[in-house]
Parts: structure tokens; sequence; C-alpha cells
């Protein structure tokens, strides 16, 4: 099997970025919840907070690049000024306009909010640290954000295979 320099690209964004995307999320929302004052001692609060501040990071970091990656490699092929491109695709059918009418308006726009609420919650992680364990409501706000950053993501990512699946980037 040998994929072309479009779908090695189009795997890299989707695929391996979105998977590590997803499990730094699943690891990080693990972490903030396990950080009430109930559930940590005070020997583990500085190693669990040490961990959650690398997860969150990451997560961010990677958002940052699943973004880069679709907008600036993978995007521009889809909106090739040509009959055979993805985006003319989607438009020259009454039945698909729409996917790319929304779907591709979310992946162009509202994606960017994603890694903006994963850098917010991996700052407020950053910043705050410890105080997270007491203090519920900081720890129920980057807990908001985080979600935010994933759920946003999340829709993006959806739409970006059924996009996919409907007119592929080849």
């Amino acid at each position: 099997m040998e994929l072309t320099n479009r779908e090695t690209w189009t795997l890299i964004h989707g695929m391996i970025l979105g998977s590590l995307f997803l499990l730094a999320f699943a690891g990080g929302l693990a972490g903030l919840y396990s950080l009430r004052s109930e559930l940590v001692t005070e020997a583990g609060m500085l190693e669990r907070v040490r961990r959650l501040k690398i997860g969150t990071s990451a997560m961010a970091v990677i958002a940052w690049l699943t973004v880069i990656t679709g907008t600036w490699v993978v995007y521009p092929w889809y909106r090739e000024a040509t009959d055979d491109s993805p985006r003319s695709i989607l438009l020259s059918d009454p039945s698909t306009e729409d996917w790319h009418k929304f779907g591709m308006e979310w992946k162009e726009h509202v994606a960017w909010i994603a890694p903006m609420l994963a850098t917010a919650a991996a700052l407020l992680v950053a910043y705050y640290g410890v105080t997270l364990v007491r203090n519920r409501t900081l720890r129920t706000i980057t807990i908001v954000l985080f979600v935010g950053g994933f759920v946003t993501a999340a829709v993006a990512g959806l739409l970006g295979a059924l996009i996919t699946k409907a007119a592929p980037v080849i």
C-alpha cells in the first residue's frame, strides 16, 4: 500500500494528530477530575499536578498542530480551483452542498476555537497548579474550558471525516 503526499498529510492531520488529541484530552480530563481534595493525598498532589501540566500542555500543542496542518496544508487542496476539487464536487450537487456550507465553515472558522480553549485550560493548570485541588470553582472553570476545546475539535473532526467520505482530498 502506498500513500500519496496528500493522503499522508491528511492522515497526519486527521488520524495521527486527532488520535493524540483524543488521548491527551482523556488523560487531562481524568487528571483534572481526580484533583478533588478528597481524592488527593499531600504526597501525591505535586506529582499529579506535574503530570497534569504536561498533559494539558500536550493537548494544547497538539490542537494547534492540528488546526495549522488543516488550514495551511490540507485545506488548500480542498479549495483548489478545479472541477474535481472536493469543494467543487460538494458544491456541484445540491444534496452535498450543505456539507461545504456548514461543515467546512465550521472547520475553517469555529475549529480554531479548540486550541484557544485548550491553551487557556493549560495556562490555568500551569499558573494555579496545586491551587486547583483546593479551589473547586477554578477547577470547574478549567474543566469547562478543556471540555469546550475537545467538543469543538470533535465536531470539526466528525465533519472532516464525513466531508472526506463525500469528497476526498486525493
